[in-house]
């Protein structure tokens, strides 16, 4: 699954740790998931894109893999 956290972030110069606080999880799991490396829950996904007042759809997208 492919995102775009951080560019969301860059626009709104915020760092993975302030993301993370306001989602409720660690710097960590925010590192993952914007390398690919862990797919989030769909709670956490609804989370993430209503913290950047964006449809998840836009935040998050599926490989050709996937």
């Amino acid at each position: 699954m492919k995102n775009t956290i951080r560019v969301e972030r860059a626009i709104l110069d915020i760092t993975q740790q302030d993301l993370a606080e306001a989602v409720g999880v660690s710097r960590q799991t925010i590192n993952s998931i914007e390398s690919g490396r862990y797919v989030p829950s769909t709670v956490l996904a609804l989370k993430i894109a209503r913290y950047f007042g964006k449809p998840a759809d836009s935040i998050f997208s599926l490989d050709d893999g996937d």
